[in-house]
């Protein structure tokens, strides 16, 4: 049978693999996307030819004091450095001084950064400008309450963004596999919002009953019956946010476009181009799926790795199997992830994750959850295989044992396959 070779990322290396053309399906890779050449001018005229609101110049008003929010630095790919100098003169043009601009960093429930990430994050001369604060969501005096959600939850967010005259949004938008997509109205949730808000929002990704573990519609791509987005969304209108500037990448994490305007309106607009990149159509499930992360950092621990597994078990049949390359040399990092594999079965991991809900304990149950639904099969270094196991996957040292393993699971000859070398940024989307 003739044969394809693929390369996997693995590390800071690649691992080839041949495949049987006759059995692959799908190669899912991102759509091919022109970089900007010129980001000044892409963002003045994001700014200038807004979406749903007027130009920028005409939403500030001079003398306003102006709130920028900022991601935190798990973020940093967004690059802020390249495109907030251009918003504060924009913002200075219209008559706003950097004296009257501040940059509040929303690390949402995460750590607060340091003065160093500030700098990382918004660039030596923006730090200069303009002053720059951390939100800490466990800090009551800093919070102030906005109302309550149709489902309940009661709102708070960073006092200091709700006094401002006006409040700008920024971001990055990629796909998110609980939200549905990243940006937008998670710059306030979680953003700037209190610990209370964050665990009562993130909570809609749990089953709304008990015992059943994930909530189905908190998914990758999906929006519309997504109760965490959609009360994300509430959140965010109580808020009052004033304009919003985000960015959207290439596949090489280069911009793409920014989109600029009304805090929805807009983010709607970019969640549309992610898709079109990185929403990769697929004719259908496949029983086998050879995937990879795309190597380092990408595989650096099994944490980073979550969401290359969860975009490749949407790609795989039920009862069917993948295998992943992923090298993870700290494969036990952080401690607050694989700590949750402690508990001796899924429900008293469960009901710990309803009592206190965090991204590393929801992870470490959706990685289990998959693990129970189709075979996951990983290569990794050899010192990984006892860990590999207690998360429920199958370890395996070569691509060759991989596949000897995965011939056994399936049990037959006549599989098919998908392939997706680039499984942390691509989402296959079957039509």
């Amino acid at each position: 049978m003739r044969e394809s070779v693929f390369e996997f990322g693995y590390g800071n290396g690649k691992i080839a693999v041949a495949l049987p053309e006759a059995k692959i399906i799908n190669n899912v890779v991102g759509k091919p996307c022109p970089a900007i050449a010129d980001i000044p001018s892409a963002v003045r005229e994001a700014l200038r030819n807004p979406i749903g609101t007027p130009p920028l110049k005409e939403v500030v008003e001079p003398g306003d004091k102006v709130a920028i929010v900022v991601s935190d630095i798990t973020r940093a790919w967004v690059k802020f450095d390249q495109f907030l100098p251009v918003l504060l003169d924009e913002l200075n043009d219209a008559g706003i001084p950097d004296q009257n601009i501040f940059i509040v960093i929303a690390p949402g429930a995460h750590r607060l950064n340091t003065e160093e990430e500030f700098v990382i994050l918004c660039g030596d001369k923006v730090c200069k400008r303009v002053a720059v604060a951390n939100h800490d969501c466990h800090n009551q005096d800093q919070l102030v309450y906005t109302g309550k959600t149709k489902n309940g939850v009661d709102c708070y967010i960073n006092r200091s963004v709700a006094e401002a005259d006006k409040v700008i949004l920024t971001g990055g938008i990629v796909h998110h596999l609980m939200a549905g997509f990243g940006g937008g109205r998670k710059a306030i949730l979680p953003g700037i919002s209190g610990f209370k808000t964050i665990q009562g929002n993130h909570l809609f990704c749990m089953n709304k009953e008990v015992g059943k573990g994930l909530n189905p519609n908190c998914i990758s791509g999906k929006l519309e019956g997504n109760e965490m987005n959609e009360d994300m969304i509430e959140q965010a209108a109580l808020a009052k946010p004033d304009f919003l500037l985000n960015a959207v990448f290439t596949p090489e994490n280069q911009f793409a476009r920014f989109v600029a305007g009304h805090w929805h309106e807009a983010w709607l607009a970019g969640t549309k181009m992610v898709d079109d990149i990185y929403g990769v159509p697929v004719t259908a499930q496949a029983d086998l799926v050879v995937s990879s992360a795309g190597g380092f950092p990408k595989d650096i621990n099994l944490y980073q790795g979550v969401k290359t597994i969860d975009n490749a078990y949407m790609a795989t049949k039920p009862g069917g199997v993948v295998i992943c390359f992923m090298e993870l040399p700290d494969i036990m990092e952080p401690a607050e992830f694989s700590n949750w594999f402690n508990y001796p079965t899924m429900l008293e991991h469960e009901m710990a994750l309803r009592a206190n809900f965090t991204i590393p304990g929801f992870l470490a149950y959706r990685l289990l959850d998959i693990a129970r639904q189709i075979s996951l099969i990983i290569v990794t270094k050899q010192e990984n295989a006892g860990f590999i196991r207690k998360a429920g996957m199958i370890p395996a040292a070569t691509a060759a044992e991989a596949l000897a393993i995965a011939q056994e699971k399936l049990g037959r000859e006549d599989y098919t396959i998908t392939v997706m070398t680039a499984a942390a940024n691509t989402v296959p989307v079957v039509r």
